[in-house]
């Protein structure tokens, strides 16, 4: 099973994020121009939140909050569940699954690496599953 190091050396993937001073429709702009459904929110590089669709979902459009006047920092996830890049594939689903989360930010030491979705790791799972079973395949037909 890939490392989150192995991961990020073949997706590539540029880190979006906004500050927690950002007002939510800047949040939501950047996410539907790139197509994601979480950012994470850094102030001076460190990471320090991040905001997802759920959160727009359960914390503003629920409590009548405005997008436009609203800060991040207001919605924003704080209680951050994090991990590294030695990290495999399986214990990222494992965290996931355990914690009901669909986005896991990427640290080390205080660095931050990128993010993995759910998506990104059912992909990675199939692959795996895939290429196991093409070997043995070759295996048992000799």
């Amino acid at each position: 099973m890939k490392t989150i190091s192995q991961f990020l050396d073949h997706s590539q993937r540029a880190i979006y994020s906004v500050s927690p001073d950002d007002t939510i429709r800047q949040a939501l702009e950047v996410m539907a121009l790139h197509n994601i459904g979480a950012l994470m929110v850094l102030k001076e590089q460190k990471l320090v939140g991040i905001f997802s669709e759920r959160d727009y979902a359960r914390k503003v459009v629920l409590k009548g909050k405005s997008s436009n006047d609203a800060k991040v920092s207001e919605v924003m996830t704080s209680k951050l569940i994090t991990i590294n890049t030695n990290h495999s594939i399986d214990q990222c689903m494992q965290i996931m699954t355990d914690n009901h989360i669909r986005h896991l930010p990427i640290v080390n030491d205080t660095q931050v690496m990128g993010l993995i979705s759910i998506g990104d790791v059912v992909r990675e799972m199939i692959a795996y599953q895939k290429s196991m079973i093409d070997q043995l395949q070759s295996y048992i037909a000799g």
